[in-house]
């Protein structure tokens, strides 16, 4: 292969994805692998057929933004979530609350978050804003339909109440779909929403250098009201939390300082 570095300017004239943001060997392997699967010779021949191929280029924006996701993924902490986080926020902040999930993949992030929402909220209440930086995910979390494995941790009751079986697969119902909002964003260059109650942003950022990291919690702190929360992935710790301007109520919680 040849200049990679060549090859990551390229990319971020195409595509606005800064690779640099990205740990280098993880991400180049990654991308190696498809090139060759693309019949491609260098990193030159391989962009040419992305700015000539539309199906390749969305391809390759697909598996680029690593896209792994599960309803109620690690549900001791969706738990957390709706028996004590919710009904803190609204108390705090009012029923209407600004909910952003951040880089949402497939939807089941954000659908998560409508049923977590819906054991203390009217379905007409709620709102959650989401985004992703890749168009087809967004396509595919709008049209709502869910494999067996994906929703295995939904809690039975919603499984009963929101989902249909089709086949082999589970369609999310129009009720839940109706409170979720899409937008294609890309973390490292686009604007943030701002007076956010609550921001889930889970098992992503673990892909990111540690300036991406902290440069995206520093912005997502800037986008929380004070006492808002940050939730993140089982994997993920902010390290210079204190610095940044939260407060850690447990593991994967972070909380605004409302002092600052």
């Amino acid at each position: 292969m040849d200049n990679y570095e060549a090859f990551k300017a390229d990319v971020f004239r195409l595509t606005k994805i800064d690779l640099s943001s990205y740990k280098e060997k993880q991400m180049r392997r990654r991308i190696d692998s498809l090139i060759k699967k693309n019949n491609c010779d260098s990193y030159n021949a391989y962009v040419n057929l992305l700015k000539t191929d539309t199906t390749v280029f969305e391809e390759f924006v697909n598996f680029l933004t690593i896209n792994v996701s599960e309803f109620y993924r690690n549900p001791e902490q969706w738990d957390l979530l709706t028996n004590e986080f919710i009904p803190e926020l609204i108390g705090k902040f009012g029923k209407n609350l600004k909910i952003w999930s951040a880089a949402c993949s497939t939807g089941d992030e954000p659908y998560s978050l409508v049923m977590a929402l819906s054991k203390h909220l009217d379905l007409r209440q709620i709102k959650i804003y989401a985004t992703d930086i890749d168009k087809q995910v967004i396509e595919t979390a709008k049209r709502g339909l869910y494999s067996e494995k994906s929703i295995a941790n939904v809690p039975d009751e919603f499984k009963r109440k929101y989902f249909t079986q089709i086949g082999k697969s589970y369609q999310i119902s129009d009720e839940i779909k109706r409170c979720v909002e899409f937008h294609q964003q890309n973390l490292l260059e686009d604007n943030y929403p701002t007076n956010c109650d609550l921001i889930v942003c889970r098992n992503v950022l673990i892909y990111f250098t540690d300036e991406a990291k902290h440069n995206v919690y520093v912005k997502f702190a800037k986008s929380l009201k004070k006492e808002g929360i940050l939730f993140i992935g089982s994997t993920e710790q902010v390290a210079d939390y204190k610095q940044i301007g939260y407060k850690r109520r447990y593991s994967f919680y972070y909380e605004k300082d409302g002092e600052q």
